[in-house]
């Protein structure tokens, strides 16, 4: 079952328990699915890669929604947020830890022959391919920096 099917079967399953957070929160991913179907230059398929990297940013939103709202004072609406993204992280591949991501980023390293920082384009590059929807941007920028320097 694809991605999508999963998540519209999940709508279904939220309203017959009346669970207002996932309810809201699948019916958000699956407005950016039809989104990306239905835009320009599309050909009306979305695979379950091109939906994981939806979901992954539908995550991202949330979390740092959250923060935003905690800064401000709204501790009502951060864990709001927070119970979506625990909705939306069950969709996602399971994020690998700060030792696996150094692990892949040595290897890839060694690999391409990089040895300065010169070099930290390609190494994000094909490591941000390899490792998509397992770890997030910044903490990949960070690990590489930490291993060139």
């Amino acid at each position: 079952m694809s991605l999508f099917d999963t998540i519209s079967d999940g709508i279904k399953s939220a309203m017959l328990a009346k669970d207002k957070v996932r309810l809201e929160a699948l019916r958000a991913v699956k407005k950016e699915f039809l989104e990306a179907k239905t835009a320009k230059g599309s050909d009306g398929e979305l695979t379950d890669e091109a939906a994981t990297k939806i979901v992954a940013k539908l995550a991202k939103q949330r979390t740092e929604s959250a923060e935003i709202y905690r800064t401000q004072g709204r501790e009502d609406l951060a864990q709001e947020e927070e119970a979506q993204l625990a909705v939306l992280q069950e969709f996602l591949p399971k994020q690998l830890s700060i030792e696996e991501i150094e692990a892949h980023v040595k290897a890839l390293i060694v690999e391409l022959g990089v040895a300065d920082m010169k070099g930290m384009g390609r190494v994000m590059g094909e490591a941000s391919k390899r490792l998509a929807g397992q770890v997030d941007g910044k903490v990949l920028s960070e690990v590489v920096k930490k291993l060139l320097s």
